[in-house]
Parts: C-alpha cells; sequence; structure tokens
C-alpha cells in the first residue's frame, strides 16, 4: 500500500530563470518589448485587478510557469468590448488562460436578493463594471476571436464550478457546462499549479490539446464524432462505464452522470448528477465522470492528487512582490485585506454544503513546512512597509494545518464528503502539536509585533487541544474572535454538515475561560449565521434570535444563502431534495421569505422592526412582541423603524436589479450599444 506522501505530487518546478526574480508580468506591450520579447507564451486574462501576491491564484500560476522558464503576459480586467486588448502581446505560442477571477463573476456582481453590489473588492478603488456578467464567457470568446486556433484553458473558481450541467441562481434554470458556451479547449478546475505547468511543457513539446486528455483536474468536450463507441465507451450496471480517452490505450473506470437533458426535465435525476459528482471528489478513488449534452459528452477526469510540503514550499517561496501592479492609482479591497496575511495549509475535511472550499482545493490537508512559513514572516518582518502585525496565519481555515487521515488504506477507499460531521471520524489526525509550534515561533521573529488568526475556526477539532484554545487566546485574538456557528436548528445544521450548538456553546465557554486565565476578559466572540439555508424556515430562524437574544450575541454581519453552482445546498435549494439522502428539504425561496429571515437575525436594528414583526405573526408568535423577557421587539415601533420603512420604500424603486437592462454590454452584430427601433414597433414611417 502506497504511503500519505508518495501518494502527494511533487511540482516540478526547476529551471534557469529567463530574467531577473521579482518582477511583474508585463500587463501591455509596451511593458513586453521593455523585457526584451518579441513574444509571450502564454496570456493569462483574469476578471481581478492584478496582484502579485500568493494569496491570489493568477499571481502563482505566473510565478510557477515563469520558474519552469515561461514568458507570460497579464491581461487584467480587459475591456471586453473588443477583442483588441488580447491582441497587444501578438499572438501567444502556447495558450491563452482564462478565469473570472477569485470569484464567481455573479457572486461578485449580485447580492442574494439579485440586487447589483455597491463595490468589487478585486478591482482598484473597489469599482464596479470593470469586468463582465459571466466574465469566463466573455473573455474566452474574445481570445477565440483574436487568434484563431490559440488553445485556450479555462480556470478559477467560475469555470470550476459550472464544469458540469449546473443549476444557474441568477437565471434560476438548469445550465448546460461552461465549456459548451464558453468553447474553451480545456477546464482545469481546483488548485491548478501542476497542471498549467504540465501544459505548457507538453504544447511546447508538440502535443496537442487532445494529448492532455489523461491529465487529472481536467474538464473537456467530446465531440459527437468520438462517442461512444469509438473511444471505447461501454455502458454497466449502476452507471459505471469503462471509458478509453483518444490519449490512453487503456481503459478507465468511469461513471455516466445523468444528461443535461435529463437534469434539466427532472429533479430528481438533479439530485442523482449532484450525489454522484460529490461522491466522486476524492483524488484517491474519484471515477472520470460523462454527461452527455445531446451528442456531445462533457468528460471530467479525477481529480488532481494533493501535492506534497515540498512542493507547498516551491510554491509559496517563489519571489513575489506581494503588491498590486504599480500602474494602479488606487487601492484594491481584498489586497488591503490580505496583504499581511501568511498562508500556511490549504484544503478543508469540513465538508460544509454550503461551501466551495472543499470542491475546489479538496478534503485533504496540504500544508508548508514549518521553515518554508517563518522564511516569508521574516521577510515581511525586514520590509519597512510592515506595520509588525500579520493579519492573519491559516488557510481556508485555522487549525487544520499537517492534520490528515492516520490511515491511507482506509483513506484510499473512503467516501466521506466530511471528515468531522456527523462526527468527528475516529481515524483523523488531530494533533494540533505542529500548529501550536508554528504559531509560537511565528510571533517570535523580529519586526512580529503581533500574529492575529482571522481564518476560521473549526471550533469541534479546537476543543479537543486545551493548549491550543489557551495560545489562541492568548497571544492571537485582537480583540474578538470570528466564528461560524452558522445556525441553532439541528436539522439545519445536519443539512450543512455543521456540528450541533452546544459545539460553539462549549466553545464559547472554554475560550472565555481562556480569555480570563490570559488575563483579557474583555476579548469576546463573533458569530456567524446564515439566513435563507436550505431547511430553515421561519420556526427555525425565530428559534436562532431567541438563543441571540438570551446570550447576549448581536451580530453586526450575516449572511444571506446564496446558491453557487456545484453546491450540494445548491441542488437542495432548486430541488427540494437533500441529494446525499433523497428527503425532501423545506426551502425559502420567496423573496420576502428570505427578507423576514435575515431581519430575524438581527432582530434588534429598528429598521428591521416591520420585518420581524411580520415574521412572528405569520409563525403564530406574537408571543415575543411586548416587553416580556424573551420578546424580540417592542409592541410599538420606535421612531427609527418608521423613518427606515420611508426610506426603504424610496430605495426599492431606485435599485438596479439583476435582470434590468445593462447600460452598456456587449451586443453582437450591432455599431452601438442601443437596441435597434424596427418599423411598427415604436416607430413611425413615412
Amino acid at each position: 500500500m502506497m504511503s500519505t506522501d508518495s501518494r502527494r505530487l511533487s511540482l516540478p518546478l526547476a529551471s534557469a530563470m529567463p530574467h531577473a526574480v521579482g518582477e511583474f508580468a508585463p500587463t501591455t506591450a509596451a511593458e513586453m518589448k521593455a523585457r526584451g520579447w518579441d513574444y509571450v507564451d502564454v496570456v493569462f486574462v483574469t476578471g481581478d485587478g492584478y496582484i502579485d501576491h500568493p494569496s491570489f491564484a493568477m499571481a502563482i500560476l505566473h510565478r510557477v510557469l515563469e520558474q519552469a522558464g515561461f514568458r507570460v503576459a497579464m491581461l487584467s480586467q480587459p475591456d471586453w468590448h473588443t477583442c483588441e486588448p488580447w491582441r497587444q502581446f501578438g499572438r501567444p505560442r502556447l495558450f491563452f488562460g482564462i478565469s473570472a477571477g477569485n470569484m464567481d463573476s455573479m457572486i461578485n456582481h449580485y447580492t442574494a436578493n439579485k440586487k447589483v453590489r455597491n463595490d468589487d473588492a478585486y478591482s482598484p478603488g473597489g469599482k464596479i463594471g470593470l469586468r463582465p456578467d459571466r466574465a469566463t464567457l466573455s473573455y474566452c470568446q474574445r481570445a477565440r476571436e483574436a487568434f484563431a486556433g490559440v488553445p485556450i484553458i479555462a480556470g478559477g473558481v467560475e469555470a470550476s464550478l459550472r464544469r458540469l450541467a449546473h443549476y444557474d441562481y441568477w437565471s434560476d434554470t438548469v445550465k448546460r457546462s461552461i465549456l459548451l458556451d464558453a468553447k474553451a479547449d480545456l477546464i482545469v478546475y481546483g488548485m491548478g499549479e501542476h497542471a498549467i505547468v504540465e501544459i505548457a511543457r507538453r504544447l511546447a513539446a508538440g502535443q496537442s490539446v487532445k494529448d492532455l486528455r489523461d491529465m487529472r483536474g481536467l474538464a473537456y468536450v467530446m465531440g459527437a464524432r468520438e462517442t461512444p463507441a469509438a473511444c471505447g465507451l461501454a455502458l454497466a450496471e449502476n452507471r459505471e462505464i469503462e471509458w478509453r480517452s483518444a490519449a490512453s490505450a487503456k481503459p478507465q473506470a468511469a461513471i455516466e452522470l445523468p444528461s443535461y437533458d435529463e437534469v434539466k426535465a427532472d429533479k430528481r435525476k438533479f439530485a442523482e448528477a449532484t450525489r454522484l459528482i460529490h461522491v466522486n471528489t476524492s483524488p484517491f478513488n474519484a471515477k472520470t465522470l460523462v454527461q452527455f449534452h445531446d451528442r456531445q459528452a462533457i468528460v471530467v477526469t479525477p481529480p488532481p492528487l494533493p501535492i506534497g510540503e515540498a512542493a507547498m514550499d516551491a510554491i509559496y517561496d517563489l519571489p513575489y512582490t506581494r503588491k498590486p501592479h504599480p500602474s494602479y492609482r488606487e487601492k484594491i479591497p481584498a489586497f488591503e485585506m490580505i496583504k499581511d496575511s501568511v498562508t500556511i495549509m490549504r484544503g478543508c475535511f469540513g465538508g460544509c454544503t454550503f461551501c466551495s472550499i472543499t470542491t475546489h482545493q479538496g478534503r485533504t490537508i496540504q500544508w508548508r513546512s514549518e521553515e518554508s512559513v517563518l522564511n516569508e514572516v521574516r521577510r515581511m518582518g525586514e520590509d519597512p512597509e510592515f506595520k509588525g502585525i500579520i493579519s492573519d496565519i491559516g488557510g481556508p481555515t485555522a487549525n487544520m494545518y499537517k492534520m490528515r487521515c492516520t490511515r491511507p488504506e482506509v483513506e484510499a477507499k473512503c467516501k466521506r464528503l466530511a471528515c468531522v460531521h456527523p462526527t468527528i471520524c475516529k481515524l483523523l489526525g488531530t494533533d494540533h502539536g505542529p500548529l501550536i509550534d508554528l504559531m509560537k515561533r511565528a510571533r517570535s521573529e523580529p519586526g512580529i509585533r503581533k500574529v492575529l488568526v482571522a481564518s476560521g475556526i473549526r471550533m469541534d477539532i479546537a476543543q479537543l487541544s486545551p493548549e491550543y484554545l489557551t495560545e489562541l487566546a492568548a497571544h492571537h485574538v485582537g480583540g474578538h474572535l470570528k466564528v461560524a456557528p452558522e445556525h441553532t436548528d439541528p436539522h439545519v445544521l445536519d443539512l450543512m454538515k455543521k456540528p450541533r450548538n452546544v459545539n460553539f456553546e462549549g466553545f464559547a465557554s472554554e475560550f472565555k475561560k481562556a480569555s480570563e486565565r490570559a488575563d483579557k476578559p474583555k476579548q469576546y466572540i463573533v458569530p456567524y449565521y446564515i439566513a435563507s439555508h436550505p431547511g430553515s424556515d421561519l420556526h427555525a430562524m425565530i428559534d436562532l434570535a431567541l438563543f441571540l437574544k438570551r446570550n447576549g450575541y448581536r451580530p453586526d454581519q450575516v449572511q444571506d444563502f446564496i446558491p453557487a453552482p456545484f453546491d450540494i445546498a445548491t441542488c437542495m435549494y432548486y430541488t427540494n431534495i437533500d441529494p446525499i439522502t433523497g428527503q425532501e428539504v423545506f426551502v425559502a425561496r420567496n423573496l420576502n421569505d428570505r427578507k423576514m429571515q435575515r431581519a430575524l437575525l438581527q432582530f434588534f436594528k429598528p429598521e428591521n422592526y416591520f420585518e420581524v414583526r411580520k415574521a412572528l405573526l405569520e409563525a403564530g408568535r406574537s408571543d415575543l412582541i411586548g416587553n416580556g423577557c424573551d420578546a424580540l421587539i417592542p409592541a410599538q415601533p420606535p421612531r427609527e423603524a418608521l423613518d427606515a420603512r420611508r426610506d426603504h420604500a424610496n430605495d426599492a424603486i431606485r435599485g438596479d436589479y439583476v435582470h434590468a437592462m445593462p447600460k452598456q454590454g456587449y451586443r453582437p452584430g450591432r455599431k452601438t450599444q442601443e437596441r435597434q427601433q424596427k418599423p411598427g414597433r415604436g416607430t413611425k414611417t413615412k
């Protein structure tokens, strides 16, 4: 049986550097010429501002390709109304790399109520409108228009989560794979450092895009002429098939998902497809997935193997400037939040059904060595602009560093979607020792005044280590600690794959005691909750509001559930079915219901008075209106509530919503942005 380390990839990065380290990738033709280049190998196109910091995917991909000896240009937030920006570097020798950015562009643009957001955290000055809706589609189409025949490799969260047929919240439809609409050659899903270097090397060696189909972590279109017998496709029981790709003579075990037409017409089929997708996300036992869209099929190869410690070090030790491109004159909010943070790991074995982290980064924890992390901390301490406070040391979660399954032979077969739900697996290594040692050493480095923990604490495993809680409370909390219990209702928490509320209460109690022992009695916890998650009805939200009041919590920020593509909770929202159990699930789909649930989370705000009152009356809980000890609102509305109702009435007719006609947009074949009038439709003819 293979050891755990032997099943982790080592990323090949050794290569002579083609130019001095620490430079930004060229973003214009002038910058390319200043390098003395007359061509580039790869042009990356991104919907984010260009930030050369290892918290941003395009920075990492640029650096690993650069280290491997390739010339990379960066096209950041280009004007998508014309393909001219795509042409400025000339024809890329190898491929275009396309990403909508660090977020799905629709989630980036619109709130849970489908209203246009006021800012874009990944754009200079927080400005909106610097990327299109469904940016992957526009960027791929413009790349194809600019240079026919250049391979187009799509990646990032938007492409990854839309690689198969998926529910799209903003159009309220089931959409086909983004590959077919974007006409990209490949999607690299998940974390793409290894894949992007291998693709570049194989294309540079003269291989075609079709030759790459034997790689892990890819999605591609199988043409109508390739299916089914021509490629060795043989249907077996339980949708398992034998699949022989064009690039490999050896058949691979594969599963045929319900087709696009099936999942579009039948919600039970959609739920079944979701189940099959998610039980095939472990890199150690996942099978190739095939989903037919009419006569074409989308093929998704198994996820990439987790990378080892040495490979993680090689990625994060590259010469990042840790700054935005110098051309920007305004601050980029996302950078300001993350600039003084240090990533120590990736992946999450929590498996929360509303979260895309596990799907994107995997359940297997991958980590940097202690020395690699400390070297980065030392470099930060030597920077004269650094203020001495590390804003976060963590990753997707704060306290899973170096945690993994203790039985590799079991991990190779395990299909659990969460290692900590419904209970913590007895085979999961939960030793906080390596993390505690790292935290101690990081805060003792010269130039470091404070090392904070801002990543999400996994509270159930944190309580297994009193020493970790002591260290956390004494040295790594800046007054308040953010945690995410998400709800109090047992049924909703089960649907979320989150621990019961008693776990949060226990953590809060232990954290308070640890803070008092550290002579920091004023430290407090800030809990985060989600409104309108599948399974949550008004009664569940009222119970949550009562819990908040009884315990003195007044959450300043709350989250409305947004059905992101691919997530299990999104399947519940669309189908009213839990795809894992097949049981029916209540969904608050109506906008008014969602507004009431959100208001209940902040029942104490005067502007929410009338929504809370409406919710309580509808649920038959008028006993919570008045002056009783459990009353959520008074019997009479405060003046602030009346003022807020008037202001909201005025705002309601001024908002821009997702279905409003955009003021500007790409209209193929039209010379202007204006809709052309035709005779007999609002115009007079002579």
